[in-house]
């Protein structure tokens, strides 16, 4: 077998151990996403229910995607027309608009780089969940990414380790990045909340408001080109909006002329497998429009 074909047969066997069944060609970064070979839906009444056990992730992301139940098949999101055409985001205009979102008074519409706003947020509490933190879980990845990918909050392990995404559904987010091109180490992951909130409960609209100038920032300073949020609460608390995650998902929305798409977090898969096909369907968008973007 050439070495070629040994490629392609790893690569198909990571995606089959990644998505199930869902067999698809690799992804490229010089061509767009092929359409997968999709499986028949599976019933519901035939997936095993999960144990409390297997549930390694955030309580509030679970009650978050509870509150979502997964709807009838519908026809494949690719033909669906696009809810909002974001324009793509070139041109300094684009982030200072970011930028002018941060309070006039705050100390990071001064500051320049990341690392200036990362040393000030481990220094500065914001609100009582700063206090309580073991460390604070600022951001990772390349400075100057294309994608940003944003989650709700750190858990556990993301506090301890102060980094972002490294628990299981870490894991299962960066092997999704692999799937359709993207090593971990090129994207910047962030979180709405930079500290932990106690017994991982869903963020409070407060705390909220007090970190999302720290967010604005780092749009501003990483200047993304396209914007994944993962769960619910980080599409709503990022695009401003009160709408289910399904409502959410499957399309672009504008943010101040950033792409932004909204899936399923990486923690919702581990505990049901029947989302991880809309999943899928999400990040080949998500695929297809980076390379449009940065061509």
């Amino acid at each position: 077998m050439s070495n070629e074909l040994k490629d392609i047969r790893a690569a198909l066997e990571h995606q089959m151990a990644l998505f199930g069944d869902l067999v698809v060609v690799p992804a490229s970064p010089d061509s767009e996403v092929p359409h997968s070979v999709l499986p028949p839906e599976p019933s519901p009444e035939s997936s095993p229910e999960p144990s409390p056990e297997s549930l390694p992730l955030p309580v509030s992301e679970q009650e978050t995607v509870l509150q979502t139940a997964p709807e009838p098949q519908k026809e494949p999101v690719q033909n669906e027309p696009e809810a909002t055409t974001a324009t793509p985001a070139t041109g300094d205009g684009v982030y200072e608009r970011i930028s002018a979102l941060i309070p006039e008074d705050s100390p990071l519409r001064g500051m320049s780089s990341l690392e200036e706003v990362q040393t000030w947020v481990a220094a500065t509490e914001l609100i009582e969940l700063d206090r309580s933190r073991i460390n604070p879980v600022f951001g990772v990845g390349n400075p100057q990414a294309n994608l940003l990918v944003i989650g709700e909050a750190p858990g556990a392990d993301e506090d301890k380790k102060g980094e972002p995404f490294v628990g299981r559904a870490g894991q299962l987010l960066t092997k999704i990045l692999e799937a359709i091109g993207f090593e971990r180490s090129e994207v910047y992951i962030a979180n709405i909340l930079k500290s932990r909130p106690p017994d991982n409960r869903k963020p409070k609209p407060d705390e909220i408001s007090a970190h999302m100038p720290i967010l604005h920032k780092q749009i501003a300073l990483i200047q993304p080109k396209l914007i994944l949020c993962v769960g619910r609460t980080s599409g709503t608390s990022l695009l401003g909006i009160d709408s289910s995650l399904k409502d959410m998902r499957g399309t672009f929305h504008d943010y101040h002329g950033i792409p932004v798409l909204v899936t399923y977090h990486p923690a919702a898969l581990l505990r049901n497998p029947n989302w991880k096909r809309p999943t899928w369907e999400d990040v080949q968008l998500l695929r297809e429009r980076y390379d449009k973007l940065t061509a």
